[in-house]
């Protein structure tokens, strides 16, 4: 599948709601936790073993998008997006099979690994083009496409509520939930695949469209290939960053909806079953509303200094709720909304983050390599959030305390993010891609792209 090349006129403003209809389909990841109570009432699982659909679709999203990133730049936006919608609806349609048969390592399959290889092609998919159409706004772009995959559960957990309460919480019920959310999905994913352009005019590393069709420098500064980006300090430093960001958000949002049942069961006003539906939403919008607002703030203020926010002040908010949150619900609330609100900024800011440190050469594969940290981040969060409360819970305790020192593990994290954010400098001119040399023996698709790219740069 060739990449669809816009044709004269094509506006640009049309690119971002072909990635959205992809993104949003696929944050429905971020409302798993509404069928976690279902699932470990009707299979008999603790929390930790609800988790693993979850855990494994994010460990295959950043695998996916590691390994999947070069064939996303080389065959373009349609084919990822065509690849996504496959494996995302399959992995729904295999689940709806494990729930019928009671079968839950069919489920743990479907939505965790084919569904989370649909998660990770799916979530790069317009990464670059966007950069492309937008070199003056880049910020901005990406975080209007990626603030869709955190607005994915704003739609999905209620509408997921409403159809277990329709259909039942026992497995088949759960079964027909996940059939229709599968076939949904497909459709609604198909508008992006068609609808999606690359420009015409522009190459990753020397021109790009704006508003009027003309054609603009992409980048000015320097440009790195995706093998030499691994062997510069910037990508790991930037990879501890997110891992600690995605984190410390993942630990609250793959468990919110069991977590404030539980900080508030033994108060007088408890959560309902409903209400608890209604946070996860919250939650989404914040994250989604994270994703353009302060990603849009990094093209003012600057990546570094974004991440400062991010990360110093995700560390007081965790510091609020583990003191004061079981005392006091709107706290608990708006400090778990702000923490999303970063999580969300983080992933759409980080992509621009990597185009002033890389450039636009071979940002798509950089950004996919990246999101391995979110791999390691989707176990590593829901693992100390779950196991903890788990343990905790065997030991006899009860409603917040459940969840103190995950919290006060989660400020630890963020301060080591912080501190990674603040070693990040201008990568060496050692590394720079330069036509007519050879890097560190690049790969030959990256010496073959050279040569075309000097006549359009001249």
């Amino acid at each position: 599948m060739s990449p669809p090349i816009a044709p004269p006129g094509w506006s640009r403003w049309l690119v971002p709601p072909a990635a959205l209809s992809v993104h949003l389909s696929i944050g429905q990841a971020y409302a798993w936790s509404v069928f976690k109570p279902p699932l470990e009432s009707a299979l008999g699982l603790s929390g930790t073993q609800s988790a693993l659909p979850f855990q494994l679709g994010i460990v295959m999203l950043g695998l996916s998008a590691a390994f999947g990133g070069t064939l996303v730049e080389r065959n373009g936006p349609r084919w990822a997006m065509t690849v996504a919608l496959v494996c995302f609806s399959s992995g729904f349609l295999l689940s709806a099979l494990g729930a019928a048969t009671e079968q839950y390592w069919l489920i743990v399959l479907g939505y965790g690994f084919v569904g989370g290889i649909g998660l990770g092609i799916g979530y790069i998919s317009p990464v670059s083009t966007l950069i492309k159409w937008f070199p003056d706004r880049p910020g901005m772009a990406t975080g209007i496409a990626i603030m869709g995959f955190g607005g994915g559960a704003l739609i999905a957990s209620p509408w997921s509520a409403r159809m277990l309460d329709s259909f039942g919480s026992d497995s088949d019920g759960i079964a027909l939930a996940f059939l229709v959310h599968g076939l949904t999905y497909a459709l609604f994913m198909t508008l992006g695949v068609l609808l999606v352009r690359v420009p015409a005019t522009a190459t990753p590393a020397t021109t790009a469209p704006v508003a009027g069709g003309a054609a603009r420098p992409a980048s000015t500064g320097p440009q790195v290939s995706a093998n030499q980006a691994l062997r510069t300090p910037q990508f790991w430093c930037l990879w501890i960053v997110l891992c600690m960001n995605v984190t410390a958000g993942i630990g609250i949002l793959e468990k919110a909806a069991p977590m404030i049942t539980d900080f508030f069961a033994d108060t007088a006003t408890p959560v309902s079953v409903t209400a608890a539906a209604g946070f996860v939403a919250l939650l989404s919008a914040a994250n989604m509303a994270g994703r353009i607002g302060w990603s849009s703030a990094s093209d003012l203020i600057g990546r570094k200094n974004i991440y400062r926010v991010y990360l110093g002040a995700g560390a007081v908010m965790y510091g609020l709720i583990a003191v004061f949150g079981d005392s006091s619900k709107p706290l608990f609330v708006l400090c778990a909304l702000v923490i999303l609100s970063f999580y969300g900024g983080g992933f759409a800011t980080v992509p621009a983050y990597l185009k002033d440190l890389f450039g636009t050469y071979q940002v798509g594969a950089i950004h996919g390599r990246l999101l391995t940290a979110w791999s390691t981040a989707g176990v590593l969060g829901p693992l100390i959030v779950n196991w903890i409360a788990d343990h905790q819970e065997e030991a006899g305790k009860s409603g917040a305390s459940l969840y103190g020192t995950s919290f006060l593990i989660m400020i630890g994290l963020l301060a080591v993010g912080f501190v990674a954010n603040e070693l990040v400098r201008p990568v060496h001119p050692r590394h720079h891609h330069a036509p007519g040399r050879h890097e560190a023996r690049p790969a030959p698709k990256e010496a073959a792209d050279v040569p075309r790219q000097q006549p359009e740069s001249a």
